[in-house]
């Protein structure tokens, strides 16, 4: 029983608040950025609220960070820690990266094809806020995670589909840069969340 105390203690149990934190601001961030390109260049005025949701993220991140150095027991390895909280931090991160492409290349209406990406960083999004509750008790995250990475490979086949689709037609080369931008962007966010799917199987398998 001591081990199960000292891991569910009322002062390590921050430390889950927080990860459900950092997720549910993602959800947040890639709900905003997915309205913004629905109805771009109407929505623009949802980039300041995507803004806010990465200085939230940074918040969460700092003070998981100072829990860290003062707790004098952390439920997982304080690396993992780490690891998890600097991976859902770059999941908002880059989704107000891209959201500020629309505003920076001027983009006049967003491709088909970046709207689906940012449904799919949605959904991922989701998958990840829905299993973060589950590793307070190390839980089976496996349905979670393995969506997660079926998310990623159907972004990836969109993102390389609406790349080659810039070739096609003679489109203007800084329409087509820029674009590119867009889309790599999108894409690196959706692979950031499989990055934290991946840190949440590999915390689980040390605890199970």
């Amino acid at each position: 029983m001591a081990r199960f105390s000292s891991i569910f203690g009322s002062k390590d149990r921050a430390f889950f608040d927080l990860f459900e934190e950092a997720a549910g601001n993602a959800v947040r961030a890639a709900d905003l950025l997915e309205q913004m390109l629905r109805d771009w260049p109407d929505t623009r005025g949802l980039l300041r609220e995507i803004v806010a949701c990465e200085h939230d993220g940074d918040r969460i991140t700092h003070e998981i960070i100072r829990r860290i150095h003062t707790a004098s027991a952390t439920p997982i390895d304080g690396k993992d820690i780490l690891g998890l909280a600097s991976a859902l931090d770059d999941v908002v991160d880059l989704t107000e990266e891209v959201a500020d492409m629309f505003g920076l290349y001027r983009i006049e209406a967003p491709m088909e094809q970046a709207q689906q990406l940012a449904d799919i960083l949605l959904q991922a999004c989701r998958q990840l806020a829905a299993a973060m509750p589950r590793l307070r008790e190390f839980r089976d995250i496996s349905h979670f995670t393995v969506e997660v990475n079926r998310l990623e490979n159907d972004g990836d086949r969109i993102s390389r589909d609406a790349v080659a689709s810039l070739f096609d037609g003679g489109v203007d080369p800084m329409v087509v840069i820029r674009w590119k931008d867009i889309f790599a962007g999108l894409e690196a966010a959706i692979d950031a969340t499989e990055h934290v799917a991946n840190l949440l199987e590999g915390v689980m398998i040390k605890h199970t």
